[in-house]
């Protein structure tokens, strides 16, 4: 397995245990469970423009397919959560997670006082079939992690599915249970990366098929769809981009490539936005060898002052709950770099959004023909 995964399944532990260590100490976050309401915590960016976000969750079964992690664990099973434009601004926010799935997480319920924007169990806007956006996490982290990223690409109108991968991060399921990781401590990136394939050809098989949806009104527009991922996620994405002739465009936020793509190229369009890969290969990047075979439109851009979950809501949280300043120098190099976190995430919205507009929607999008002045952090390295 190379290198690079293994020390950053390190760097997460350290991450985690420093920010568990906060949390514990911080007099707003009760260490034990209590009968009062949870206090409210830090507030995610809001998305940058209006529109009204519903969110609800799936936990959908593959009887196709046996857990490809535990062996008896029974057929794989994934939890989803979808986000998509609601008709008015009313209703209770969703929580970030649940104090139990927290609790597994971090060792602690603070994540539960994450404040959301989007509304539990809206019925969706009425309106034509919207395109689809599916976004899988990194390696450990889970896809709470990518609500941010999901309710900004919800509120310009897309519907968004974020999927946990069972055994591949602390997941709880609709009857309550939690499953842990059952292989962070020694993943194999290349069978990670074909799995989760297979779970997101899966996912979509059951967005697009005819019926979902109808009970609380939203419709899939079956002929643009777009998968995104964080670190390992970006590298599912796009493989699934290269296997699914359904998928339209991938984005790969900062995930290094472990196997080539199924039947050698992609000829579709896929975005590489990630961070301090301006060494190549020579810094430990795989992207240099990978892209060759990406033969559509193409764009490889870096952000060299962030970190590798500069892409994710991690170092957004870690800001908010004050504990960066707690982390060994090292670890905030690899994981954060020296970016603001809020700077961060405005960046991958936005180029995010540019890259889907532009490729599920047709729309204009000169932030990704050349660098922008309202941009200046990102480097245009290859296109």
């Amino acid at each position: 397995m190379p290198r690079k995964l293994l020390r950053r399944s390190a760097a997460l532990s350290v991450l985690l245990s420093v920010l568990l260590s906060v949390l514990l100490a911080g007099p707003a976050v009760a260490a034990e469970p209590s009968p009062a309401p949870a206090p409210a915590g830090p507030e995610l960016l809001a998305p940058t423009v209006r529109t009204p976000v519903g969110t609800r969750t799936l936990d959908l079964v593959d009887r196709s397919r046996p857990d490809p992690w535990v062996p008896g664990a029974g057929p794989q099973e994934l939890m989803v959560t979808l986000w998509y434009p609601a008709p008015l601004p009313r209703g209770r926010a969703a929580p970030y997670v649940s104090a139990e799935l927290s609790t597994a997480m971090i060792g602690s319920p603070a994540l539960a006082t994450v404040r959301t924007h989007a509304l539990a169990g809206a019925p969706a806007a009425p309106g034509p079939a919207r395109p689809l956006v599916v976004l899988s996490p990194g390696l450990g982290l889970g896809r709470a992690y990518l609500t941010t990223l999901g309710e900004e690409l919800a509120a310009r109108g897309y519907l968004v599915a974020a999927v946990d991968h069972r055994h591949e991060a602390p997941v709880q399921f609709a009857d309550g249970r939690i499953e842990l990781c059952a292989i962070c401590a020694d993943p194999d990136g290349a069978a990670v990366t074909l799995s989760r394939a297979k779970d997101i050809r899966f996912l979509l098989d059951q967005l697009t098929a005819p019926g979902f949806g109808r009970e609380f009104g939203l419709r899939v527009d079956r002929g643009r769809i777009g998968v995104a991922g964080h670190s390992i996620g970006g590298a599912a994405a796009v493989e699934t981009l290269a296997e699914d002739g359904r998928v339209d465009a991938a984005v790969n936020l900062d995930g290094d490539f472990f196997t080539p793509p199924a039947r050698g190229s992609v000829h579709r369009p896929v975005l590489l936005l990630g961070e301090q890969r301006a060494g190549g290969a020579e810094a430990g990047s795989s992207w240099p060898e990978y892209w060759p075979r990406l033969t559509g439109w193409r764009r490889w851009l870096d952000l060299p002052t962030a970190g590798h979950l500069s892409f994710s809501d991690f170092p957004y949280l870690v800001d908010a709950f004050g504990a960066r300043g707690l982390y060994p120098p090292e670890v905030v190099a690899e994981s954060f770099g020296s970016i603001d976190s809020t700077r961060a995430e405005a960046i991958t919205r936005a180029y995010v959004v540019a890259f889907f507009d532009r490729h599920l929607r047709g729309g204009p999008s000169a932030l990704l023909d050349r660098p922008s002045p309202g941009y200046p952090e990102v480097t245009f390295l290859r296109r």
